[in-house]
């Protein structure tokens, strides 16, 4: 149930971010739960991989480096959606990242949280 509601949070996310930013386009609420449910899939399979690959690195940013991850995985998604997702560039992806992981932190702690005490 946790992961249906965080694939629709995406969801609605990306709408939002591509409102309020030009480079971020996505052409409808069908097209973002599709790109919300690749990225869950590349969450779970590629994610795991880049981390490891890039252990170092992580570790001497603090942690840091994994916002350049999350944009790596924006950026495949946008590869395999084609043109109804759209990220223009690297930088928009590293934006986006963030603004995602702070969101999902805020409605984690918000929303999920309660929801577990229940």
């Amino acid at each position: 149930m946790r992961w249906i509601i965080g694939i629709i949070i995406n969801a609605v996310l990306f709408l939002a971010i591509a409102g309020y930013f030009e480079g971020f386009e996505v052409s409808g609420f069908g097209s973002a739960i599709i790109a919300s449910l690749i990225l869950s899939i590349l969450n779970v399979l590629v994610k795991p991989i880049l981390i490891i690959l890039t252990l170092p690195v992580t570790i001497l940013t603090l942690g840091l480096f994994l916002f350049v991850i999350n944009a790596i995985t924006l950026l495949i998604t946008d590869g395999i959606m084609g043109s109804s997702f759209e990220i223009d560039g690297f930088g928009m992806a590293l934006l986006a990242s963030v603004i995602l992981a702070l969101v999902n932190l805020v409605i984690q702690k918000a929303v999920i949280e309660p929801m577990k005490e229940k």
